[in-house]
Formats: structure tokens, sequence, C-alpha cells
């Protein structure tokens, strides 16, 4: 499990951080702003967001709906230059992101794969309210009670584009419970 190795991987940086604080370039340690909570934000949040990058695509390939293609199309590019950003602060953090998604997220799209047509796109559209509204709980907190300034900014910037994909699945689930 990449998520759980990641997040593994971070407790021993913070680990070895607070017994070698006074040490400085060592590189296993993290950056002193970083509180585990942060580093539990960041894994999550880059799990989330390569989960909603692999249902995009799912989604531009199996989407019956015209509006779930394009949804599934901005997922793609919109969690793409989202997870970017956070590859780059996670560097500049030393922060240990998954290379994979976790086995639940995996599992998630595993059962979309075998379905087509508008089981897809109802599953689907669910699935997108539902994820969106816990991915907005968890970047609030961030924004509001992260230890970092940095990953607040990253939380609080994220949270409009967030917002928006909320309101779009919304849209496209009603407009599929119409079909």
């Amino acid at each position: 499990d990449s998520v759980k190795d990641a997040k593994d991987s971070n407790t021993v940086k913070m680990d070895s951080s607070a017994k070698d604080s006074t040490a400085s370039g060592s590189g296993t340690a993290m950056s002193p702003t970083v509180s585990k909570g942060d580093a539990v934000f960041v894994v999550n949040a880059a799990n989330a967001g390569m989960t909603e990058v692999q249902l995009g695509q799912l989604a531009q390939q199996k989407g019956m709906a015209k509006d779930v293609k394009e949804y599934g199309a901005m997922m793609e590019k919109d969690h793409t230059e989202a997870g970017n950003k956070l590859k780059a602060l996670a560097t500049a953090k030393n922060i240990t992101l998954p290379v994979a998604i976790s086995p639940d997220m995996q599992k998630n799209i595993d059962g979309l794969q075998n379905m087509s047509g508008a089981d897809f796109d109802k599953s689907y559209m669910n699935m997108m309210v539902d994820d969106h509204k816990k991915v907005i709980s968890a970047f609030e907190d961030e924004s509001k009670n992260g230890s970092d300034a940095d990953l607040r900014a990253f939380a609080d910037s994220t949270l409009h584009t967030l917002h928006k994909h909320l309101d779009k699945a919304e849209q496209c689930r009603k407009m599929i419970k119409k079909m």
C-alpha cells in the first residue's frame, strides 16, 4: 500500500527531525514547519488527486453522456495541475508522496471499470459528488488549521477549483437522473 508506505516514511522523517533538530543538512528530516497532520494531508491529497485523474480518464473512455465525458476531462486536467503543484511542495518540504493510489481507491476504480452506459455515468457522478465533499472538508481544515504556511496557501488556493468540481458534479448528476 503506497499510501501507507508514504505515511510511514513521513513519520520516520518527523521522528528524525525531532531527534536531530540541531543538525542541519541531513537531507532526511522533514521541513520543521510541517506537522504530522500536514504530512497526512499531503499524502491524502495526492492519493485523492491521482484517483481523480484515473477516474477522469475512465469517464472519458466509458462515459455515455457528453457532460460526463467533459467532466472527466476537466478532472484529469485540473487534478494533474494540482498534483504537480503538490509534488513541488512535497519535494520542497521533504514529504514522501505515494507512488500509487491506495487499495481502497483502486477498488472504486475497479468497480467502475466493470460498468458501462448509464450505470457508469450514474455511479461515477455519485462518486464525484461524495469524493469532492470529503476532499473539500479536508482542504478547508488544512487551509484553516495547517501548521505550514505554504501548505495552507495551497489548500486555500485549490478550494475554488474543488468547489467548482462539486457544483459541476451535482449538475451532471441531476441531468443524468432526468435521462
